[in-house]
C-alpha cells in the first residue's frame, strides 16, 4: 500500500529559491510516496529516479553509478552499490534507523551518510502509548466482538486493567523512550528502565528508575516497551530467557526494530502464554503476510495487536521528515558539510563532509 505523504512545509518550499543545480538523485523505497521531495528535487534541476523497495543489487548498483545524491528508507545499501557510485556526494536516509546501510565502506569512499533522527520522537512515543492503552483495555478484541455480535455484556474474558499504578519497563531510555516515560507518568504508572548507554542521572531527570540487569527489570514490570536502536549488541536481546522471566500478566510493546526480539521465541511465549499478549509495529522481515511469513500465525491470535509499521506516521512527523531531509538534501548538493544530528556512534564516526550538532 502506498503512503501519501504531506506536503511541503514553507521553510521546504523556500529552498527553492536557491540556484538550481543540475544533478542526478536516486530515491529508493518508492511505496513510502514524498511528494514534496520527490517535487521539489525535481524543480530544483534534479534528474530524479526512483526505484521500488524490492530493487535488486544490481539494479541499484548501476543506478546509482552516475548520481550525485542517493536517498533510501529501508532497502539496503551494501559496499557494493556505494564502490559503484563514482560520483555520490552524500546518502540521505529519509528515516532514522541506519542499520541497512554499509557505513564502513561509505567512510572508505569518503561519501558523507545522515539521517533525520528527530522528526518523530514524540510521534512514535504516543504510538507506543497508545498501543499499551490498548492491550490493557483490550480495545481491539472488544471492538470486533461488538462489530459481530452488536453488542456484549460485563464478563470476564473482557475485563480490562488500569494504568495507574502499574510498572512500565523501558527496554531504551533515549529520546523516544524517555517520551514514553512523560506519558506513563501522567497516568501515575510506575517507570523503569534498562539503557546502558544512558547514565542514571538523565534517567532519573525523566522520571525512569535506572536498571543494570535486564531480566531482573523483566520481571518486576506490568508492561515492557522497546525503543533500543538496533546494533549488533541489541539484535535477539529479547529473547526465551528474557521472555520467560516475564510475568504471565505482561505485556510486550515493540514500535523499535523487529530484530531487537528473536521472533521465533515471541511466538512460542505468546503460545504458551508466558506473557499476555504483545502489540507490534516493526517486524524482523516486513511487509508481514498471511501466506509465507514466518509470523504469519499472529494473525489468528486474539492477544496481539499487529501494526503495519506506521506508528511514525502523523501529518505532522511526515512534515518534519520532508522539511529535515531536503535541508540535509540541498547541504550536500550545495557542496556544505552536511549537518548530523544524531547521537549513534557510527555516524559520529565520519570524518568527512559533515557537522555535528
Amino acid at each position: 500500500m502506498a503512503l501519501a505523504f504531506s506536503p511541503l512545509m514553507p521553510l521546504a518550499r523556500s529552498m527553492l529559491n536557491l540556484p538550481k543545480f543540475s544533478f542526478k538523485a536516486v530515491r529508493v523505497d518508492r511505496e513510502s510516496e514524498c511528494e514534496g521531495i520527490d517535487r521539489s528535487l525535481s524543480e530544483a534541476g534534479g534528474t530524479l529516479v526512483k526505484l521500488p523497495a524490492g530493487v535488486t543489487e544490481d539494479v541499484l548498483a548501476g543506478a546509482v553509478s552516475d548520481a550525485d545524491l542517493l536517498l533510501v528508507s529501508h532497502a539496503p545499501v551494501t559496499a557494493r552499490v556505494i564502490e559503484s557510485a563514482k560520483k555520490l556526494k552524500g546518502i540521505v536516509k529519509y528515516g532514522v534507523g541506519i542499520d541497512n546501510i554499509d557505513i564502513d565502506a561509505a567512510k572508505l569512499r569518503r561519501i558523507p551518510v545522515v539521517n533525520v533522527p528527530d522528526y518523530a520522537e514524540e510521534t512514535v512515543a504516543e504510538g507506543a502509548f497508545t498501543l499499551m492503552i490498548a492491550l490493557m483495555k483490550k480495545v481491539t478484541v472488544i471492538d470486533r466482538a461488538v462489530h459481530e455480535s452488536g453488542w456484549i455484556v460485563p464478563e470476564p474474558k473482557w475485563r480490562g486493567l488500569d494504568l495507574a499504578g502499574r510498572t512500565l519497563g523501558l527496554v531504551g531510555a533515549g529520546r523516544i523512550g524517555r517520551s514514553m516515560a512523560r506519558m506513563a507518568q501522567g497516568f501515575r504508572m510506575r517507570v523503569v528502565g534498562y539503557s546502558p548507554r544512558v547514565d542514571a542521572k538523565t534517567m532519573a531527570e525523566a522520571g525512569i528508575e535506572k536498571r543494570h540487569d535486564l531480566r531482573a527489570m523483566l520481571s518486576e514490570c506490568d508492561v515492557v516497551s522497546i525503543h533500543a536502536v538496533l546494533r549488533p549488541e541489541t539484535r535477539h536481546m529479547i529473547g526465551f530467557a528474557e521472555l520467560s522471566a516475564m510475568k504471565p500478566t505482561a505485556y510486550l510493546i515493540n514500535t523499535a526494530r523487529g530484530a531487537i526480539v528473536d521472533e521465533t521465541a515471541l511466538l512460542h511465549a505468546l503460545r504458551e502464554r508466558w506473557i499476555a499478549g504483545a502489540a507490534l509495529d516493526v517486524y524482523g522481515r516486513e511487509p508481514l503476510n498471511r501466506d509465507d511469513h514466518p509470523l504469519r500465525s499472529l494473525y489468528d491470535m486474539d492477544n496481539v495487536i499487529l501494526f503495519p509499521h506506521l506508528t511514525f506516521y502523523t501529518a505532522e512527523a511526515i512534515a518534519r521528515l520532508e522539511e529535515e531531509t531536503l535541508k540535509r538534501c540541498f547541504e550536500i548538493l550545495a557542496g556544505k558539510p552536511v549537518r548530523v544530528k544524531s547521537h549513534d556512534p557510527r555516524l559520529r564516526a565520519q570524518d568527512c563532509g559533515v557537522v555535528f550538532e
